[in-house]
């Protein structure tokens, strides 16, 4: 009788904590259910529409987030750099190419919350497309570290895990067919201070 008891409570406490831990690991996730990846880059197409799958939206509302629907753009998340590493706060990166066609896009550095990354100067920690300079060839090199770097610069500091959140508003890349030509700048790491 006890050893039934005991199994019987072994069983739901396994049960528990799979089914909890992969709910856990589904949200958390940047990609799997819904999403998309160009490069290092992945989205979530679906996540402010009424086709979201469950996944999206139970992410949207532990995350508290004003989700953009199809027509208003689109959301990238970056969490590795070019080589596949997790990008990390204490490592210097440049992030170059060209940006997709959008009335206006914004990039800045988040910690594992999404938010942008305290360095204590909020302006330096997130970049906008009507401030950047641009190469002759229209594409955009960024500087991120924590040192003023000559050109763009995003700011971060401290030690640890970040991603990058790279959105865009008002873009034909939101519909279905404006993702298949679409190319996201590159994450290249320059160097780490350890």
């Amino acid at each position: 009788m006890l050893k039934t008891a005991f199994f019987m409570l072994l069983s739901l406490a396994i049960a528990i904590g799979l089914g909890g831990g992969s709910v856990w690991y589904a949200l958390q996730a940047q990609s799997g259910v819904g999403a998309i990846s160009i490069g290092q880059w992945t989205a979530f197409p679906e996540i402010g529409t009424q086709d979201a799958d469950p996944y999206s939206k139970a992410r949207v509302a532990r995350e508290g987030v004003l989700a953009l629907g199809k027509a208003e753009g689109l959301s990238f998340i970056a969490e590795r750099d070019a080589a596949g590493d997790e990008l990390q706060r204490q490592c210097d990166y440049r992030i170059e190419g060209s940006f997709p066609t959008a009335r206006f896009w914004t990039l800045y550095a988040a910690d594992q919350s999404l938010g942008v990354v305290d360095t204590g100067k909020p302006r330096l920690a997130a970049l906008q497309s009507y401030q950047v300079l641009r190469q002759p060839d229209n594409s955009v090199i960024i500087a991120v570290g924590n040192r003023p770097a000559p050109g763009n610069w995003l700011l971060t500091e401290g030690f640890g895990r970040m991603y990058f959140v790279l959105t865009f508003y008002d873009t034909p890349i939101a519909s279905s067919t404006g993702l298949s030509d679409v190319s996201l700048p590159r994450i290249v790491k320059a160097g780490c201070n350890a």
